[in-house]
């Protein structure tokens, strides 16, 4: 995949504000999957240091919600006028269990390499996420995760670079198709591996960043046999009891 969006950016600029692998090229591949369009309310939730939200509002022209638990919404400000976007991204500071928007209030929903730290609960997409996107609006996530689970255990090569929460969080396509479709809010579109994971990671790797530098090893220890980009792509039901015809894509 070329990445004809993400490419026209200020290398520096995204790779001070990368927190993980380029999520402007994952946004862009993401990007192919959503009808958007112009002034449509946009939920970028998790949205980091704002990067998503910038690519989301100058390349379609939609007004961006950016919201984030871990960057306060006057650093994000700061950045968003400085790519004088103040008027089309709003940034807010929030939880994930208590966003502060009305139900239906977002054509659009998207969470780039942050849902995996909240959505893996089992009743988060129907009682957080999907209420807040109005009746036949899309819902996307991209978020890193296994090419299977690891039924018999990590890998010895990458336990050095385990953490515990890793057990919780990173999870396959299939184990993503299994928990969405297990809710009547949302018709599952797709669900599948990016094209951009290699690029995405090699870009983050090349940050001169502590946790950029911490993750070398352990990419260097997968070689490329365990990890992905898992995307899930979903439409909000026009009712709850609607019956679902799903289309899954490996």
């Amino acid at each position: 995949m070329i990445y004809t969006k993400s490419s026209k950016y200020d290398t520096a600029f995204v790779k001070e504000n990368m927190m993980g692998p380029n999520s402007m090229k994952i946004i862009e591949e993401l990007a192919e999957s959503l009808n958007l369009e112009k002034d449509m309310r946009v939920l970028d939730l998790g949205c980091g240091k704002g990067l998503t939200s910038i690519f989301l509002a100058k390349e379609y022209g939609v007004t961006v919600f950016a919201t984030d638990l871990w960057i306060s919404a006057t650093e994000n400000y700061e950045r968003i006028k400085s790519m004088g976007l103040e008027d089309k991204i709003i940034p807010i500071h929030a939880e994930a269990h208590d966003l502060p928007f009305a139900q239906e209030f977002f054509d659009v929903a998207i969470s780039v390499d942050a849902y995996h730290y909240f959505g893996i609960e089992e009743d988060y997409l129907t009682n957080h996420f999907a209420p807040l996107v109005k009746k036949g609006g899309q819902i996307a996530v991209a978020v890193p995760g296994l090419k299977k689970e690891f039924t018999d255990g990590v890998p010895a090569e990458l336990l050095p670079y385990w953490f515990e929460d890793m057990n919780l969080t990173l999870h396959s396509c299939d184990w993503w198709y299994k928990l969405w479709k297990n809710s009547d809010s949302v018709r599952i579109e797709e669900c599948k591996e990016l094209k951009c994971l290699e690029e995405a990671w090699q870009d983050w790797l090349s940050c001169d960043n502590d946790y950029a530098r911490r993750d070398i090893g352990m990419m260097k220890a997968e070689g490329g046999n365990y990890f992905n980009l898992v995307s899930i792509v979903a439409t909000k039901s026009l009712s709850e009891k609607s019956v679902m015809h799903v289309e899954k894509s490996q």
